[in-house]
Formats: C-alpha cells, structure tokens, sequence
C-alpha cells in the first residue's frame, strides 16, 4: 500500500491483555463494531484494555512530561502491535460515584448555555429603562452568567452556599438522651474512641461534671459545651488505668458543634460524614427555597421561568418550553437553537424524564453514558473511535432503535464506533461483529469470529451465535401460585403518586416500563410497606451500589471468605514457626502489609482539580504484602496468589475448604467465574456489584419469608449468563422467598410469575401501573409499551 493513502483497517497482533490468547484481529474503520461473548470472555480487554490503551498511550507520548502526570492514564497494554488506530474516546459506564455539584446540565454541558441564556436575554425585575429587549444601559444590575450557577461565589445562595439545605447542630440532636452524664456518652455527635476520652477528659479539666446527668447540668454550661467558639488549651490529668500510667498532657477543647460541623463539611471518609450526618437537622434553606442561587439570580426569569424552574422541568417539557424561542436569526433564537437541538438528542435516546438540576450521583452507570455520548454528537469531531461500554444498559427495548439510530449517526460522521454490548438487537444492526470466547476467564480470550453479523451463524463454538439468530428454545413457563398478599395503598415517592398495589408472595415478580417509569421508585415503596408486614420475615435490597470505595474492599474481603483463607495460612507449619497468627495475612494490620501502599496495593495521587487516580505500588507492585509475609505458602501458593486467583481458579483450589469452597460455587452460579479474589472494588461495574451481594445473600440458607428486591440484575451481562441468574432467581423462590425484579430484559420477564408494568412514559408521565398480571396477560396488555417486545419473547 502507498504510504500516503489512509490505512481503512484497525489491525491488532499479539494482545495478551487480562485473558487475551495472543489475538490477532482486523476491524474495518468508519463502521459500527460490535464485540461480544460471555461476560468476562475478553472482549473489554480487547476494546479498552488493548485498543483504547494503546491510543492514549501514544497521545500521551507527545504530551509535556508534566502535564502527562497530571492525567488519568491506563496501563499501557501487553500486544505486539496495533496499526492503523486513529484517536480514540472511551465512553465507559461509570465506576465511581460522581460530585454531588454535578448535574445532568453539568454533565451535558447544558447547564453553560442556559446560564448564558439567562444572563443575557432573561427578564430582570423592574429597573433602569432598558435600552432593547434583554439589554440595559452600561452601569447597571446585569448579571454575568456565573451567577446562575450554584457552584460560584456569584451565584451560591449566601445562607446555604449553594447546598440549597441548612446542617443544623441543636442540643436534641447532638444529645438524644439527657439522662445520661457526659461520662455516659450523653454527647453522642463526639467522635469515638481516643478522641471521644480526650474530649471528655479536656471537659472535666475545665470543671464540669462529667458525672452528672446531663440535664441536671446549668443550661450555661450546657450551651457553652455544645456550642461555644472558643479553644482553650487545659492541662490534662488522665484517670488512672490498671497496669497503665498515662502522663499528663495539654488538650486543646473544641465545641460539640464545632466538630460535628467540621466532620461533616471536610471529612473525606464517607462513613465519618454519614455519621456525622445523623447527628445535624437538615431543613430546606429558608433563602433560597432549595433553589441553591441568591435571590438576585432567582428573581430573572425566562418563558416566565427562573432557572430553578426551568432546571426541574423533565428535559422534554423543557424543550418544548424553549422551542417557541427558536426562530429568527437573533441571539435568542441562537441560544435557544443550541438548547432545543441537545435536548432533543437526549430526548431522542430516551432521557427526555431527567431533569437539568438532577444530581449525577442519583443516575445509572447507562444513563451518564448516554448524557456524555449525546454531548460528543455535537463536539463536530470525524475520524475519532468511540469505543462505548453497553450503552444499552438501562434501555428498555422501546429505546433501543432511537440509541442505534444515535450511533449510526456517530459513525456517518466520519466515525468509527466500536461497543461492547450484550444487547442482541443493538449487535444485529452492527457493521460487524467481533465474538470472543467461548467461555471466561481461562476459557475465554480467543476471537471466534471477526466480520460481518450474519457470518456468526456458522460459528459452532460461539456461545452468542444462538441468541443472535433466535436458536434458543424456551417451555412455556407455569406460573406460580401465591403464598400470600402484600398489600400497599397509596404509594408516593417520586413521580410515583396514590398507586395501590397488589404484590403476590412466594412467587417471582418482573417490574417493567420505560427508563423513569417509577420502577426503582417503586421497589422502594415495597422495601419500606414489607418492613413493617408481618408475613415477610426480612427484606434484602440488592442495588448496584459499590460494595467498597478504594481497592482496599474486594471480592474475598465482602464475601467473608477471606477470614478462612486467611487462617488456612496461618495454620501453615512455616506460619507457626514464626508465631504468625492470623492477622499476619491480613493487609489491613502492619505487621504483615506492604509499608508503602499499607497494603493497599496501590498508591493513591492526589490531583488539584482532577479526581484521585490510583497506580500499582512500586515496591510490592501491587501483591499488598510485605515480602516475609509472602514467603509463607499454602499449597506452593502465596496469599498475594490466592487474591490473584479468579474464582474459578480458586473453586477447584479450595475443593475440600467447606467455607470458602460455598462463597466460590455462589459466585460462579451468578456468572462471576472471572472475576480475581482480590479485585478492586473501585474496578466492578454496578452489574458486578450487584451479582456480588447476589452471592453473598445465596451462602444463607434459611430464604423463606424474605423478600428479594433488584433493580436490573442483568445488567452487563450476556444473555447465556442471564439464564445463570435467572436459575439463581428461581431457586430462590422454589425455597420460599418472593424475588421482585426492576427489568427491561424481557427473557426474564417472560420467565417471571407476575408482572407490574409502570409507565406510560418516564418522569411526570409515568408513575401508574399500566398492566399487571401474568407474563401472557401483560403481553396483551392495548396501553403498555413493554407489551409488544414481551409478546415476541413469549
């Protein structure tokens, strides 16, 4: 080939990414690819462990040595040779949990164009006499557009600084029970353990009783303990311990208030601000209303709107709202042009329920993928690979054709688009198709097939050739009969208002509808309604939150299996030899951890502006352990190989190890066979999460009476691995447990006993039951837009 002509290939030689067998593999440029196979086959490690490494590594090549370290970059990936890749963008689901300052309008870049709005064609209250429409004379009350932000000292209500609530410590809530002394723990918000002593020591130093009850103390002294200003410095005489001499020292006192503030406005420990939370009344800011803006900001409006006003309005009626504004060559007409044409694109993939002010913590993995996929329709980027995680996830079938079409327009724009999906509908409109298996893990890692979609089918060994082509025969189902009734009247949460329900236990139940429809709104009215019914003996919520925050938290350490590994390894003649007990192995004590991670196995770098990034340790390199610990073994294996092993690895390692060998088996019947003992928490999707605690709930073996809640358990993953979760499901039900399902996946939804179908639409046009009864009834259903794709499964 000429030098000069444009390469029309992407071609990888020799990946050895995670479970990669040395794939060789051509993609075709300025298509739609899809790649596919079970979950944990190869096939991100292949799209973004190889493919979207390699071209960030060789972007970050010609980056300034000091800027490169300020940038989040991936490990550069094991492959002999990729040619022919162009810049790359990775749209990824969500790993971490984003700021509470981030929105949709943030995320989405709508929040920019709407203050400008504002700022420049709002309506401002009665003033100088304008000089046009939208214009006033220089000198006068214009505001810049950073005043309609929250997040800016121009915009931030003064009295809640743009929190739009008010913290508030009171005596009732930093001291539930005044009949206790302060020795008695009576200030409950003080912190435990050596600060909570050294506090209550710093307090009798100054005089007070610490012995009697609280509410016996002078109502002077009580305030000034709570919530006094100032710091004085005592000498401290610490009360005299057995076999312990404590010298004395200078302590310094700080007010109840003061520290529980503090705890709450700067800890960057979760947990110490949720428990400082407990311990503060929050009310809505008497100001700004919630609104979160000062008044002045507040007071412009446009349409007859404030930007509170038209920030809460679901993006489609916000768009209607602004369309009217849209003709005529005028910088409204231009602002509202670039309004209306974003908002239609998210409408268009099935957003059109959020609104701009939703906080981005509050969304699904799915939907900040599409908020961002929408945004770069509009960068005007061509000759760029997008390489995108499920951006199915969180779809129901009915917007499934608006995200193809989506990305079809992606690649028309001189686009390659290359996806990760488990969605058979999505994949059959692919260019092409890159299947890798056959299994996970171990048994996966090969490329299958690699062409066009209808090549697949004659791939015997492909796994994924059966769902594609509809060559998987299902018995009809035969419903289950009830064990009893939960009954529930007059639910209100969210957009979900005055629904009764109905909920058959002893049976498996699918809630369908539309992303925004009301189904996860509605689980929660069934966790709280089941809480105080007599007939289900608990409520177990399996949600997609992150089982852990740091890689500290993995796998082994949730499951509770480790504690057995762990004492497998002190037990060890070598172990015992050297009086190493069971903490040795832990790499959270310091005895046994590496000195330079703690055990961590990474370092954390702190960024100013940018999120915290995580790299290998360099001395242990991420074993976590400090090298004697690891010259103990256990069946030739170190504890840093055990953390290593995937689980099914581990399952026939551990065989004849009861405790462990029962956590291993409930994690492969869930599909996590190629997950590693000693994976990250931070690295799980919400999916894997979720399938985690799944597994943890199977290990019990009393499930009569329990009432199961999960919200899109199928979530990343493939439809063989479905059938796995599926026979989990029910064998949970056959036990005796109700199982309730929030689903889009209408195999398990034709597979359920009862289904309630929400809808007709998202936010303000959901929130009812639109059909409910069996599977077949539901499928039949004239009002349902679930019904049509549940009729071709059934």
């Amino acid at each position: 080939m000429d030098s000069r002509e444009i390469d029309s290939s992407v071609r990888v030689r020799g990946a050895r990414v995670h479970n990669l067998r040395d794939v060789d593999v051509d993609l075709p440029r300025n298509a739609l690819v899809a790649f596919t196979g079970v979950s944990g086959s190869g096939k991100s490690s292949l799209a973004f462990g190889t493919l979207y490494a390699e071209s960030q590594r060789r972007y970050l090549e010609s980056v300034a040595p000091y800027a490169r370290r300020l940038l989040n970059q991936v490990e550069a990936p094991d492959v002999d040779e990729v040619s022919g890749m162009p810049p790359t963008v990775a749209l990824a689901q969500r790993r971490s949990t984003p700021s509470s300052r981030s929105t949709v309008g943030t995320v989405s870049a709508l929040s920019n164009t709407l203050r400008l709005l504002m700022s420049r064609e709002g309506d401002y209250p009665e003033g100088p006499a304008r000089t046009g429409p939208g214009h006033y004379p220089a000198g006068t009350n214009r505001l810049y557009s950073d005043a309609f932000s929250p997040n800016t000292v121009e915009g931030a209500c003064p009295r809640c600084h743009g929190q739009g609530v008010i913290h508030e410590a009171t005596e009732e809530s930093m001291v539930p029970d005044p009949s206790l002394s302060i020795r008695e723990g009576a200030i409950a918000s003080w912190p435990g353990a050596w600060q909570g002593k050294n506090l209550r020591d710093v307090v009798a130093a100054l005089g007070y009783d610490i012995d009697r009850p609280w509410r016996e103390l002078d109502a002077a002294d009580r305030e000034w303990i709570l919530f006094s200003d100032e710091q004085p410095v005592v000498t401290v005489h610490p009360e005299r311990e057995a076999h312990r001499i404590h010298r004395p020292y200078q302590g310094t006192f700080s007010s109840a208030r003061r520290l529980l503030l503090k705890a709450h406005a700067e800890s960057k420990s979760d947990k110490t601000r949720a428990k400082a939370a407990e311990f503060l009344h929050t009310t809505v800011c008497p100001l700004c209303h919630g609104h979160r803006l000062k008044p002045e900001s507040l007071a412009v409006t446009f349409a007859g709107c404030n930007i509170a006003e038209l920030g809460e309005l679901p993006l489609h009626e916000l768009a209607e709202v602004l369309r009217p504004y849209t003709t005529g060559t005028g910088a409204v007409a231009v602002l509202t042009q670039d309004l209306t044409s974003r908002l239609d694109v998210l409408i268009e993939l099935g957003l059109g329920y959020l609104g701009i002010d939703r906080e981005s913590p509050t969304l699904s993995g799915g939907e900040l993928q599409r908020l961002r996929l929408a945004g770069q329709l509009r960068s005007g980027l061509f000759g760029v690979v997008y390489v995108l995680d499920e951006p199915s996830a969180g779809l129901h079938p009915a917007d499934t054709a608006a995200l193809t079409t989506v990305l079809r327009r992606l690649e028309k724009s001189g686009n390659s688009v290359l996806l990760v999906e488990h969605d058979m509908d999505v994949v059959r409109h692919a260019d092409w198709v890159v299947d890798v298996g056959p299994g996970a893990g171990v048994n996966g890692g090969q490329v299958l097939y690699s062409g066009e979609v209808a090549g697949l089918r004659a791939v015997p060994d492909s796994v994924t050739r059966r769902y594609l082509f509809d060559e998987v025969s299902r018995e009809p189902r035969v419903p289950r009969v009830r064990s009893g009734t939960l009954e529930l009247r007059g639910i209100e949460i969210n957009n979900v208002r005055g629904v009764d329900v109905d909920l058959p236990l002893g049976v498996f139940t699918a809630v369908t509808g539309v992303s925004g429809a009301g189904k996860t709104s509605l689980l929660r009215a069934i966790s709280a309604g089941a809480e105080a019914d007599s007939a289900v003996n608990r409520v177990v919520e399996v949600d997609q939150a992150p089982i852990g925050r740091t890689p500290r938290s993995n796998l082994a350490t949730y499951t509770g299996l480790f504690d057995t590994v762990r004492a497998l390894f002190a037990d060890t003649p070598a172990a015992r030899a050297r009086g190493y007990g069971i903490g040795r192995f832990s790499f959270n004590v310091a005895e046994g951890r590496c000195p330079t991670c703690q055990g961590e196995g990474y370092i954390t770098v702190e960024l100013l502006f940018l999120p915290s990034t995580y790299t290998p340790c360099p001395d242990c390199h991420g074993a976590r352990y400090n090298p004697e610990t690891l010259e103990i073994t256990y069946r030739d294996t170190t504890i840093a190989g055990v953390l290593d092993m995937t689980v099914e690895q581990a399952e026939p390692f551990f065989a004849d190890v009861p405790a462990v060998h029962r956590a291993l088996h409930t994690l492969l019947d869930v599909g996590l066979g190629y997950l590693r003992l000693g994976q990250p928490a931070t690295e799980l999707s919400g999916g894997e999460a979720q399938r985690v605690k799944l597994a943890t709930e199977l290990q019990r073996t009393r499930r009569a009476g329990t009432l199961y809640l999960l919200d899109e358990p199928t979530t990343g993953l493939h439809p063989a691995d479905t059938e796995v979760l599926l026979a989990q499901l029910d064998s949970l039900v056959d036990s005796g447990a109700t199982v309730v399902v929030a689903e889009h996946d209408m195999i398990v939804v034709a597979q359920s006993d009862h289904v309630i179908d929400m809808g007709p639409d998202g936010g303000a046009r959901g929130g009812r039951i639109v059909a409910e009864g069996t599977p077949k009834h539901v499928a039949a259903a004239p009002d349902s837009r679930t019904a049509p794709y549940l009729a071709q499964v059934l």
